[in-house]
């Protein structure tokens, strides 16, 4: 049995497109295959499940030398499970960067394409056979689109992911404007989350000029209800950084209407950060960076000091 599986802390993608891609080599390929999580999905993700009637994935926390498993929504050794180099990975289908340090134990599928969502590849990738894909199905390949892009809100949209979403809500009768509303509200409910777990719900982990970052994004309609927390998240940034052995937790806040990021700046080190990176004048403990909507593509690859 393979095991599908995204990147730790999932989000809409990285639980929904393990779920599309089992589907699609077990009831397509034949090749049985089950999906799985790296860690409990966030509230966005689990609104997903709940709404289309999907059964949460197995939670895993490592994988089993040899075992077959595919790779999605990312190919970072530092987002998988510990023993990642030990498993048979099989296949890759991904939209980020290409990290290095995966060892595979022989030459796979492999498939990394500048689009806004895993899941748009995927439906490229079954060609005629994505007419099979049962509503809900579909229902999560539509999710994971209007997730990643925020409702085509994102600078990594493409017409590609706008194409595929728009005919996917047609053939479901799915207004996108009314699901996109939901989504949203689901992702910003984070009312129940401790400080901590706010900032390692959507993080990844990079090194800039020789610092170790775990860069945290958080997607809303409602960042005052965030930003209200300001003050204790900067405490539990420098509690987090040591636990996750990093030198600096950024937390960049989204505002999903305003289309706008608010960076906390807790230190000199964030300050000086925030100013080489983005051209911001920082005079207090936040710094609204506007038009800056996505980690990947305006977020890193302008990071530096």
């Amino acid at each position: 049995m393979i095991k599908v599986f995204g990147h730790k802390s999932p989000d809409t993608d990285s639980t929904g497109s393990p779920i599309i891609w089992a589907w699609y080599l077990t009831e397509v390929k034949g090749t049985p295959a089950k999906p799985a999580l790296l860690g409990e999905p966030n509230t966005e993700a689990a609104f997903v499940l709940k709404r289309w009637g999907l059964q949460k994935p197995e939670i895993i926390a490592d994988v089993a030398a040899g075992e077959d498993v595919v790779i999605v929504d990312t190919n970072n050794p530092a987002e998988l499970p510990a023993s990642i180099n030990e498993a048979n990975v099989i296949q890759i289908i991904d939209h980020h960067l290409l990290a290095g340090g995966l060892k595979t134990r022989g030459p796979i599928d492999i498939t990394v394409r500048p689009l806004a969502c895993t899941a748009t590849i995927m439906y490229d990738l079954m060609g005629a056979d994505a007419t099979r894909m049962p509503e809900p199905i579909k229902c999560a390949m539509l999710s994971c689109i209007l997730s990643d892009t925020l409702e085509f809100r994102s600078p990594t949209t493409t017409a590609h992911d706008r194409e595929v979403a728009e005919m996917l809500a047609r053939q479901l009768g799915i207004s996108i404007p009314d699901y996109a509303a939901e989504l949203f509200a689901a992702k910003s409910d984070v009312s129940a989350f401790s400080d901590a777990e706010l900032l390692r719900m959507d993080s990844k982990e990079y090194s800039v000029a020789g610092k170790e970052l775990r860069v945290s994004v958080l997607e809303t309609t409602s960042p005052k209800v965030i930003l209200d927390r300001k003050a204790s998240l900067m405490k539990s940034m420098e509690t987090v950084a040591k636990e996750d052995d990093a030198d600096q937790v950024l937390l960049f806040v989204i505002d999903i209407l305003k289309e706008e990021a608010t960076l906390i700046v807790p230190n000199d080190l964030v300050k000086r950060m925030a100013e080489a990176s983005f051209g911001a004048t920082v005079t207090g403990d936040t710094v609204v960076l506007p038009g800056v909507m996505s980690r990947k593509k305006q977020i890193i690859p302008a990071l530096k000091l």
